[in-house]
């Protein structure tokens, strides 16, 4: 037996018991909550922010599935030099509605924002936006306030900060009322806020042939923005399912039409993040139809090449489905990737320097 197949058969194995694991050299990946921990047997998606004081945060929607009434936006916190998270607790919860992905995220100015989407039908395209704001550090959170009026209206990626200040939160309309296909005539688009006037402005939607939800967006210079989208779709086998690629020269106020990417997608979240040095990562699921391998590749020529591939995972016996990628890089450079695993019922927390991608350490850019 090859020692990289060894390698995979013996991470499934630790995964599954929740140990520390070096899925590669270089590439650390943990186990952090899994369905017996607080927040119910369901823990999908999850996003990860890092806090000023350096403390990591992670938001997720739990409970007993994903259509289920109890569901609610959970937060856990790894503190500055402690290796165990805290038990998640509920900082959002609806009366008599379902709770879905929460975003988490520390803005410049200190306040960390929660966006997370309310369900008020029976499919996802019955949701809107919710927001809400801790003034201390993610341990208290203000009331909840509604960021978006549409119907169908959700949220799943990270802001960025535009170069004139205003942040940029993606989000998406999603169409249909089938459970097992998103509608073809889903958009993405994103909401602009402006800190100074403390208010959110809507911008073009994002058109493509098929559809496309999810997007995730990173600026490769000045107001030159590119964004990835998640196919939409049915979930059975494809041959011809790629991720949507647009961009936008006005900092995200306008999109070119969404085409088909190199990258295939099957109907599965990706993440896109521009790192301190200028390169672009992208992290997806290098199939047509299984979220397995789950791939991070790197552009260092502003998103005309991805020359550097490297699986971070892979192998179903592992679990398998390794889905919605949401990954930042914290103040020591190091990227902090949060993915599910074991059928919605893992969050994985993956850590890894560039390097461990490109095969070499790269030099932060000259500002």
């Amino acid at each position: 037996m090859q020692l990289n197949s060894l390698c995979l058969i013996l991470l499934a194995a630790i995964v599954a018991t929740a140990g520390t694991v070096i899925a590669d050299e270089g590439i650390k990946v943990r186990q952090i909550l899994g369905p017996k921990d607080p927040g119910g047997k369901y823990k999908h998606p999850a996003s990860i922010t890092q806090l000023r004081n350096g403390d990591l945060y992670v938001a997720f929607y739990g409970g007993a599935g994903e259509y289920e009434g109890d569901t609610a936006v959970w937060g856990s916190r790894l503190a500055v030099g402690k290796k165990k998270w805290t038990p998640p607790v509920i900082i959002a919860d609806t009366p008599y509605r379902s709770e879905g992905n929460g975003v988490v995220w520390q803005a410049p100015d200190g306040l960390v924002w929660l966006f997370y989407v309310v369900r008020y039908g029976e499919t996802w395209s019955a949701s809107r936006i919710n927001a809400k704001i801790s003034k201390d550090g993610a341990r208290t959170w203000s009331d909840p306030m509604m960021l978006t009026h549409e119907q169908g209206t959700m949220v799943r990626g990270q802001p960025i900060v535009l170069k004139g200040g205003d942040y940029l939160l993606p989000i998406y309309h999603e169409t249909g009322e089938d459970r097992e296909v998103v509608g073809a005539t889903s958009k993405s688009l994103f909401v602009r806020f402006n800190p100074r006037k403390k208010e959110w402005t809507e911008t073009a939607r994002i058109s493509s042939k098929n559809g496309n939800i999810q997007p995730a967006v990173a600026v490769v210079k000045g107001d030159h923005l590119v964004a990835y989208c998640r196919r939409t779709g049915g979930y059975g086998p494809e041959i011809k399912g790629h991720i949507i690629r647009a961009e936008s020269h006005d900092g995200g106020r306008t999109w070119s039409e969404g085409v088909d990417s190199e990258f295939p997608n099957p109907n599965a979240a990706v993440e896109f993040l521009r790192l301190k040095n200028g390169h672009l990562l992208l992290v997806y699921n290098n199939s047509m139809s299984e979220r397995d391998p789950l791939t991070a590749a790197i552009s260092t020529d502003g998103d005309k090449t991805y020359k550097h591939r490297r699986d971070i995972i892979k192998g179903t016996t592992g679990g398998g489905d390794y889905a919605y990628p949401y990954a930042i890089q914290a103040k020591d450079g190091k990227i902090h990737l949060i993915f599910t695993s074991h059928e919605r019922s893992v969050i994985n927390h993956a850590v890894f320097d560039e390097s461990a991608i490109t095969g070499s350490r790269t030099r932060e850019r000259k500002k």
